[in-house]
């Protein structure tokens, strides 16, 4: 895994980048273990190893998808910085919003455990998504704040004993959309990249818009599947091959004609 990797905790339920234009191909199938923490626990970030030669074809786009997505890839491109104001105030914001009657006593505080970080400190989480998976999960909480807390508090469906930790769940798919869209290549490289960057000529948020229907979606996987702790890659893994197909459905025009967006409402 690269320098910006990631591990988590698993949490017992209670009450509650590759170089750009380089010849690397993720798979579903190369999902590594990530920190040492998780050796032999079953539960690690979901990372990609690199290959040494890829011959698929890159996709043509258009000047318009072409700016959207060098964006977008500026903002993959930021890491978290926990010197810096405004990534301050968006974890500020982010406690904020997810327990909203609740004071927070500091960005570093045993409090962040209760939202699934895996310490006090959650910038030390932020590194296998960097800044945008902070972005990624306070758009979540702001725009679909019920299916956001639904989430948070696990209020949904037959709960594993050990639940995955809802934060740091959040860092390992904003990882995995980067790798599954290969948004670290010049080009599209990928029919599903493809037809991302065409959604997202169309809407500038559709990175942060699809990252909502990912968890929603990974959720679903989870609870369909009997899941627990262990069982967090092969969700993942499932919950990637459902998104490729819907993004390859004919009719879809748009991420809201997505079948999975339902799970939003």
């Amino acid at each position: 895994m690269d320098d910006r990797g990631g591990s988590f905790v698993a949490v017992r339920r209670i009450s509650q980048g590759l170089e750009r234009g380089g010849d690397y191909h993720t798979t579903s199938a190369e999902v590594v273990a990530g920190s040492a923490a998780w050796i032999g626990k079953g539960l690690s970030c979901v990372c990609a190893q690199r290959r040494e030669s890829d011959a698929r074809p890159s996709f043509d786009l258009t000047p318009v998808q072409e700016e959207c997505l060098q964006k977008l890839q500026r903002r993959v491109d930021v890491p978290y910085d926990s010197s810096n104001p405004e990534h301050q105030e968006a974890l500020q914001a982010l406690w904020d919003v997810s327990f909203p009657e609740e004071e927070l006593h500091g960005l570093i505080s045993e409090q962040w455990k209760e939202m699934g970080w895996q310490g006090k400190d959650p910038s030390t989480d932020f590194r296998g998504g960097g800044f945008i998976s902070l972005e990624n999960l306070l758009f979540f909480a702001r725009t679909y704040p019920k299916a956001f807390q639904d989430l948070l508090q696990k209020r949904e469906g037959d709960r594993a004993l050990w639940e995955y930790p809802f934060a740091v769940a959040g860092v390992n798919i904003t990882f995995m959309l980067i790798q599954m869209l290969d948004l670290e290549a010049v080009k599209p490289r990928t029919m599903s990249g493809a037809v991302f960057c065409k959604l997202l000529s169309e809407n500038e948020m559709a990175f942060d818009i699809l990252y909502c229907i990912t968890f929603k979606l990974m959720d679903q996987q989870w609870l369909s599947m009997h899941a627990s702790y262990m069982d967090f890659n092969a969700v993942m893994k499932s919950t990637r091959r459902q998104l490729e197909r819907e993004l390859l459905l004919e009719d879809i025009t748009r991420l809201e004609d997505m079948p999975s967006y339902s799970l939003l409402s």
